[in-house]
């Protein structure tokens, strides 16, 4: 058994032909995380009693005679910005270093109920704030394909463990591209759901309004049987959708002939050819199969950076404005009076790029600014949504880069804020329009590092985006 190599269905195949348990699948996948773990950084928390104790609950089920789930036995990685009941959950941060919370959230309920592993929390940038993963209290994770470079951000260690083979599928979080730009950088498959599929409820707020829940994996099949367990309504989440959730795995054979493909032209300007060859390599995949590719545009696309960086802080500003020393784990103790005791502890405690943040989102909501900033900001998002509405009664979906450029080098980026800003510039905006959205390896650079591309599709479509991404993968589109 190579734990790095397996899939759900291999386990699952495995646990009813009795070539292993699920109690030896967590315990050599504990071991090897144990081992690699040092040359990446991607786990902050092996969750080890937690691990055992599930998997020997799915040993039980078997051993009745009982179905253990579609996760059953799958060890599972959870991104440190999404709680979990009883193990420390930090989200790449000082202040909430001693954090142990009192409940799981929606997802790792589900997760957990469907007889997933978890086996430790990833290492992310700090609140889920930055592209690379560097931003983490707790040191940067390194990417596993080439560990000079970054392995995206802000959830790196969700895709790192997945591409180490340390973990079999794992969680993240995506605001402007979190989920998709490290699994681009990494060479595994990332997936963001409608806004509103999966439940935010115990995923710890950066931008609520553009917060979302979502798997990595090594095969597209892997992400959709992720999803399907952990999405749905959610009482205890008023923003998570009321629409039924389909099968998702039911697509991955479908047929994709007769698609239609719509490639926006503002995606492809100033495009690495590093980058853009691959990704055109991957689009002539695409007419191998039948799929109709025609040019597109997105108009609104320029404004998208502005637009979210004004949104997203804003409502940083307000989500952090929790973490004060008064609540939750840290208190500076150099404090006098209680003004005090708020300036030091977030002065002491909150990473350089949170701070940025926090100063540039109260700006743009302060009196005198929130119309020429904030509402203004809001008015082009919903312009957006409207490109992405109009595009796509045209065509079935959309391919573009997920990144500029391959992974960079550590530290490359660093003292260029906006530079590491615009390493976002192709995901933003689906975050923005709220729609379904995903990363697939589409080959490998000159150096051998990974490029992803992006497949979106409208609301609630991400049957669609899972057809596409299945024969895509079946057509070899992933080494092209």
């Amino acid at each position: 058994m190579d734990v790095a190599k397996l899939t759900i269905r291999e386990i699952r195949e495995g646990l009813a032909a009795k070539r292993f348990s699920a109690t030896e699948v967590a315990a050599d996948a504990l071991q090897y995380a144990r081992a690699e773990n040092p040359k990446t950084n991607a786990y902050l928390l092996l969750s080890e009693d937690r691990a055992m104790a599930a998997a020997a609950h799915v040993d039980e089920k078997l051993a009745r005679g009982e179905d253990p789930g579609p996760l059953g036995g799958v060890p599972v990685a959870v991104k440190d910005v999404i709680v979990t009941k009883g193990v420390r959950t930090t989200c790449g941060s000082k202040l909430l270093e001693r954090y142990i919370p009192p409940y799981d959230a929606t997802a790792v309920e589900r997760l957990e109920g469907a007889g997933g592993v978890v086996i430790g929390k990833t290492n992310c940038d700090e609140f889920a704030m930055g592209s690379s993963n560097e931003n983490s209290a707790y040191g940067p994770v390194r990417n596993p394909v080439a560990l000079d470079r970054v392995p995206g951000g802000s959830s790196g260690g969700s895709a790192a463990v997945v591409a180490q083979g340390t973990a079999v599928v794992s969680l993240g979080s995506d605001t402007g591209g979190s989920i998709r730009q490290p699994a681009s950088f990494c060479g595994v498959v990332g997936v963001t759901p409608t806004y509103g599929r999966v439940s935010r409820y115990g995923l710890v707020a950066f931008a609520s309004s553009l917060d979302h829940i979502g798997p990595f994996s090594r095969t597209v099949s892997d992400s959709a049987t992720l999803l399907q367990v952990i999405a749905g309504r959610d009482p205890m989440d008023s923003t998570s959708a009321f629409a039924p959730v389909p099968d998702y795995t039911a697509e991955l054979n479908k047929d994709v002939r007769g698609m239609r493909v719509g490639l926006p032209k503002e995606y492809f300007k100033g495009l690495a050819s590093e980058s853009g060859d691959r990704i055109m390599a991957g689009v002539n995949v695409l007419k191998k199969l039948g799929v109709e590719v025609k040019e597109i545009s997105l108009p609104t696309t320029d404004y998208a950076i502005a637009c979210y960086y004004i949104i997203c802080t804003a409502e940083a500003s307000s989500n952090l404005a929790r973490y004060d020393g008064v609540r939750y784990t840290v208190r500076s103790p150099k404090s006098d009076t209680l003004a005090d005791m708020y300036r030091n502890t977030r002065g002491e405690f909150f990473g350089a790029e949170c701070k940025r943040r926090i100063m540039l989102g109260t700006y743009v909501l302060s009196s005198g600014y929130y119309d020429a900033y904030y509402l203004k900001a809001q008015r082009v998002r919903n312009l957006i949504a409207q490109d992405f509405r109009k595009a796509f009664e045209e065509v079935d979906a959309i391919v573009t880069p997920v990144s500029p450029f391959p992974a960079f080098k550590l530290g490359e980026k660093l003292d260029d804020p906006m530079q590491m800003y615009l390493s976002d510039i192709y995901t933003i905006t689906g975050d923005l329009a709220g729609i379904p959205c995903m990363s697939v390896p589409c080959g490998n650079t000159a150096e051998g590092l990974p490029v992803g591309m992006q497949i979106l599709t409208k609301h609630f479509d991400e049957s669609g985006m899972f057809r596409l991404a299945g024969a895509f993968e079946r057509a070899g589109g992933f080494s092209v």
